[in-house]
């Protein structure tokens, strides 16, 4: 059976005060360093473009339903910025440095930049943005198991906003709204060219 006490707190207490200079970094932190730093560089990255690609969209929005789709464009900007700050904080915990140069953004991000024309292909490009993300924080949470609890956790988060938004009705329902807005559109067209 479990005891629910701590067997030797001063041991315990010494080996706190002799890392506390490591930070995060303890004898007891299981993940390779750099593996992590690289993959929080990447979630980083992936964060700050699709933040970038939200706030385009949030401000080229036009058309009929633009109005309550632009305002979820402008929210998914913030939340991305609040994720990319997530791992950034991280990187400084184990002792790393943020990469916010914008010189190899794109390269270093799991998701694309993709603009969209109209507010259909904008909400097409962001819903499979999502999907990226969800793919790829599905495979770090695999990998790092237990061996960087925090890290994990900053990517469940993103992953559950994530997976959120590529279920958020509000984007759903302005998708099925512009397809037939946009399908309308060319058969009027089609029409008027007879």
């Amino acid at each position: 059976m479990k005891s629910a006490t701590i067997t030797d707190l001063e041991e315990i207490r010494r080996r706190a005060r002799e890392h506390v200079e490591h930070g995060a970094v303890t004898d007891t932190y299981r993940a390779d360093r750099a593996v992590v730093l690289k993959l929080l560089n990447e979630a980083l990255a992936t964060e700050l473009v699709c933040a970038l690609r939200y706030k385009r969209h949030y401000f080229m929005a036009v058309g009929i339903h633009s109005k309550g789709v632009a305002e979820e464009f402008k929210e998914h900007a913030e939340e991305e910025t609040e994720h990319a700050d997530w791992f950034a904080g991280r990187i400084v915990q184990l002792d790393g440095e943020p990469n916010f140069n914008p010189e190899g953004l794109l390269s270093r991000s799991h998701s694309d930049y993709a603009e969209g024309g109209s507010l259909l292909e904008m909400i097409t490009e962001d819903l499979v943005a999502e999907r990226i993300a969800i793919g790829s924080y599905t495979e770090i949470i695999r990998y790092l198991g237990d061996d960087d609890p925090l890290f994990a956790g900053s990517a469940v988060q993103a992953l559950g906003a994530a997976q959120g938004a590529a279920a958020r009705p509000a984007l759903q329902s302005a998708l099925d709204r512009e397809a037939r807005v946009t399908v309308r559109a060319a058969l009027n067209r089609a029409l008027a060219a007879r």
